[in-house]
């Protein structure tokens, strides 16, 4: 007679991540409103009572979500900030790149539209999303700005207008994916988007060579 194989055993800490990831794709799929705990779980594969060990709230499952994927990237950022030995724009270059790749081009570049439309009703969720990433995502443009502006590399202009400058379109191309991109006969190539977004910040920044 076969002997039955013992009960498969999952490892206690990966559960968090399990559960941060079904939460991110439920999201992003459906918004932080319309997504109930209970989803998550089974997602996840585990049950309802699981999931609160680890959480006990949605909010505190949202943030969990946000420290994992998204403050990451700018924690690398800043990292980068501390080391670089280029010019400026190279500089902000690497800053955008290590975003969009780690943001952009992953499930968590749905976040961002998520905020835009329901920050209003979860002033929470909102705020802390603006001290964890609104806040530090500006810091580190900022810098870059202020240390090309310091070294005459980059003309002088107002910090915090030309910080919208520089991540507005970023950040649009992001809400629009999720958004209105469906309705679009073309789709936007992401990397095409970029690039000229950062060919368009070359010439708008870089002092005229006289």
């Amino acid at each position: 007679m076969p002997v039955a194989a013992p009960p498969r055993k999952r490892r206690k800490e990966a559960r968090p991540s399990e559960l941060t990831a079904a939460a991110l794709g439920l999201f992003v799929e459906k918004g932080f409103a319309a997504t109930r705990l209970e989803e998550v779980a089974q997602r996840a594969g585990v049950s309802k009572g699981t999931l609160y060990l680890y959480f006990d709230s949605k909010e505190a499952l949202f943030k969990a979500v946000i420290q994992e994927g998204i403050v990451p990237a700018l924690v690398e950022g800043e990292a980068r900030l501390t080391r670089h030995a280029e010019t400026s724009f190279e500089l902000l270059e690497d800053i955008l790149g290590i975003i969009w790749a780690r943001i952009g081009e992953t499930a968590y570049a749905g976040i961002p539209k998520l905020i835009v439309g329901e920050a209003g009703n979860f002033p929470e969720v909102a705020q802390f999303y603006y001290e964890n990433v609104i806040r530090r995502g500006r810091a580190l443009v900022g810098a870059a700005l202020e240390r090309g502006m310091a070294s005459g590399e980059f003309r002088d202009m107002d910090i915090e207008t030309t910080i919208e400058v520089v991540i507005a379109p970023v950040l649009m191309l992001l809400i629009w994916r999720f958004s209105m991109a469906s309705c679009m006969g073309k789709v936007i190539d992401p990397r095409e988007y970029m690039a000229i977004h950062g060919d368009l910040l070359r010439q708008g920044l870089m002092r005229s060579q006289v």
